[in-house]
């Protein structure tokens, strides 16, 4: 069984004896250093090349966020576990990031601390399971307000004709109405007929603001 080198990052020193306590009793796992700061743990990291930190978010001098970018830009290898108290979207999203492998709150059992050090070791992305959740549904939010969106989008433009459609392509590609007609061969007034159809059909005041629309909806 390969052995799993762990360094770990925190700034309150019980906490560190707890994990390191809790990695010597794990026959696969060895603690290869302890870091305060994120300045430490940087340089930590540079001359151990441990296969995991456990990395906290709040640190002296330099944040674990900003630790876990410097370090993943000069050892990719290198797999880092947020294990913090901050459960908010913001610091969860912030590590995500920055590279980070995982994110298990302070509160994590024993057990499940160890299959997340496990986890990320091996390549694996681990997150705790109120965490997982959290992100399920900031994703299912996000998929649904696009999904909404798009949906209103197409509403939109099906009510367009195709000569209406033809002409906001035209519109969006910067072309004025006399250059419309000209394409067209159709008559100017014709045109602006369409043009003044179409902003009333998008709820759009001017000529830029539908070219805006059009190229949202790929209609150029």
């Amino acid at each position: 069984m390969d052995t799993i080198r762990v360094l770990i990052a925190d700034d309150h020193q019980l906490f560190r004896d707890g994990l390191k306590a809790l990695l010597l009793s794990a026959p696969d796992t060895e603690v290869v250093g302890e870091a305060a700061t994120g300045a430490e743990v940087i340089q930590l990291a540079a001359q151990t090349q441990p296969d995991v930190i456990l990395m906290d978010i709040q640190m002296p001098d330099m944040d674990g966020v900003e630790a876990t970018r410097a370090i993943i830009q000069a050892s990719p290898n290198i797999n880092v576990l947020m294990v913090t108290m901050f459960d908010d979207d913001q610091s969860v999203f912030a590590a995500m990031r920055t590279g980070a492998r995982g994110y298990v709150l302070k509160g994590a059992k024993h057990d499940e601390m160890l299959r997340a050090i496990r986890a990320v070791n091996s390549g694996a992305a681990i997150f705790s399971p109120n965490i997982a959740a959290r992100m399920m549904r900031f994703f299912t939010v996000s998929r649904n307000t696009a999904e909404n969106t798009a949906s209103r989008s197409e509403e939109t433009f099906a009510d367009l004709t195709d000569r209406e459609r033809e002409i906001l392509a035209l519109i969006a590609r910067g072309q004025s109405n006399a250059a419309i007609a000209e394409t067209l061969t159709i008559s100017v007034k014709t045109v602006r007929n369409h043009v003044s159809n179409i902003l009333n059909k998008l709820q759009v005041a001017d000529r830029a603001q539908a070219a805006i629309r059009a190229r949202e909806a790929g209609l150029q």
